[in-house]
């Protein structure tokens, strides 16, 4: 070898190990931003007049499994799905309550069972009875509080969609711009790695959301393609469809049209409905689920219960001196029975103070004029045998034999049920998604240690190719003295 070709080989070699440590030390820098894979500089001989004449860099390369990050991107849908459900589930739970040590419908229940109790036992006390009108009302304001829950929730689901629409669709054209960028640049740059780790990023976003594919298109462009096979992203971003709510009583559905599903270019995505496109997960998944399906069925159950609370004490047998066919303690305002019950039910304004009556009526009777014998606790007997009679139910998810108190605690339990459920689901695929993270990480990620190993060979590398260039030096010195 010439001194020529010597130093050409060199030189060549300090410009390489330089690069390397520039992209060494862009991993290390980035080794905890998300999204951020790997970088390596690719290397191959300098052929000269078929003779080796030191080394050159073919590009930058992305060290990523493409087939681990899909499946991530996979689990991701599923993860904002569960989380979601999860969350709503235990808020509702909670709300509802399942003892009678905490709060909730459950312990109002059992509280106006038991000053119903009392009362009939000291039938002649002002006190007792206060109490059973101030636990009566307590159900009342627990069943508002609980349809107002179940309103607010569905409100904050659909506000949540029609944001999520904006994300998705604001994302969708980021892409459609990186790959204009992307596809007019050498793919094999440094810039241009950094534009695919950005893309990537914005296709974790739409994950979010609800499941995406990446469909290679040619000069490093993608698509974007749901797996239902509906596209996206198609060379150019389509925009997602939407239109948000301000109304969410029992009559307003997605059914009767009074409320918007999720469409692309007239394609249904709506979660649950009939349409090959169908949303299977994400977050737009746990949200429709639970403005359409979940929260619509919990108000229907909430109605069911006060239906029967009303039935139970309006009946003709209970009491003599009020007119057949009306109202006991509790009524409907709307005397229609129509859905939205547990939002208007309300104490007889017979028994009421605050609207005229008297405490004294839960003794005597709604209808009656005056005040009878202080000891009598017949009326008051019946009502609480009506309480705690057995009734069979089997309707809007309700089904079995059970006293009033007993319902409450069948549909307590019923909530408890969804959110152990839905906890269960998350637990699972939170694992899942965090062992897949890791194997991702693993793949694509850096790994502090192995690039710290890899700047000692580099700088090995430099410190051999300036030896050479130093040797060279001191040989053509000598020459030149000769």
């Amino acid at each position: 070898m010439s001194l020529s070709s010597a130093i050409h080989s060199a030189r060549s070699g300090l410009q390489v190990t330089s690069l390397r440590a520039g992209v060494v030390a862009t991993n290390v820098a980035n080794a905890s931003t998300p999204g951020y894979v790997r970088r390596s500089v690719l290397l191959s001989e300098n052929i000269v007049a078929s003779g080796t004449s030191g080394i050159r860099t073919d590009g930058i390369a992305r060290s990523q499994n493409e087939a681990i990050t899909a499946e991530r991107r996979n689990l991701t849908s599923d993860l904002a799905q569960a989380d979601v459900l999860s969350s709503t589930w235990r808020t509702i739970s909670s709300r509802v309550g399942d003892t009678a040590d905490g709060d909730g419908l459950f312990k109002t229940f059992a509280n106006f069972e038991s000053a119903l109790s009392n009362l009939a036992l000291t039938p002649e006390s002002g006190a007792d009875a206060a109490v059973v009108l101030n636990s009566a009302n307590a159900i009342v304001q627990e069943f508002h509080g609980l349809s107002q829950l179940s309103v607010s929730l569905r409100t904050e689901a659909d506000r949540e969609i029609a944001q999520g629409r904006d994300i998705v669709n604001s994302a969708l054209k980021t892409i459609e711009q990186l790959n204009g960028r992307i596809s007019g640049m050498d793919r094999t740059t440094g810039e241009a790695a950094a534009l695919i780790d950005e893309r990537g990023r914005v296709l974790d976003t739409i994950s979010e959301y609800l499941p995406v594919k990446a469909v290679p298109r040619d000069y490093g462009m993608i698509d974007v393609v749901t797996p239902e096979g509906v596209f996206l992203l198609a060379g150019t971003a389509r925009q997602l469809e939407f239109d948000a709510s301000s109304a969410f009583g029992p009559d307003q559905t997605i059914g009767n049209g009074a409320l918007s599903g999720l469409s692309v270019d007239g394609i249904p995505l709506t979660p649950g409905s009939s349409s090959y496109g169908a949303v299977s997960s994400g977050l737009f998944g746990a949200l429709f689920t639970l403005r359409d399906q979940d929260l619509p069925t919990f108000s229907t159950q909430l109605d069911t219960l006060a239906g029967d609370l009303i039935t139970r004490l309006s009946d003709d047998a209970i009491d003599p001196t009020k007119t057949p066919g009306d109202p006991g303690l509790f009524v409907d305002p709307a005397g229609s029975g129509a859905p939205g019950l547990a939002a208007r039910i309300s104490i007889n304004a017979a028994v009421d103070p605050a609207q005229g009556g008297a405490t004294w009526r839960l003794r005597d009777g709604l209808g009656a004029i005056a005040q009878g014998p202080t000891g009598d606790s017949t009326i008051l007997n019946a009502m609480l045998g009506s309480v705690k009679s057995v009734n069979s139910i089997n309707t809007n998810g309700i089904q079995g034999a059970f006293s009033s108190t007993e319902m409450v605690a069948q549909f307590a339990t019923l909530a408890g049920q969804k959110r152990v459920q839905n906890e269960t689901v998350l637990s699972s695929i939170s694992t899942q998604h965090t062992m897949l993270r890791d194997a991702e990480q693993a793949e694509n990620g850096v790994d502090i240690d192995v690039q710290m190993q890899e700047l000692i060979l580099i700088e090995q590398a430099y410190a051999a190719n300036a030896r050479v260039i130093e040797i060279a030096g001191q040989m053509i010195n000598r020459l030149m003295e000769i």
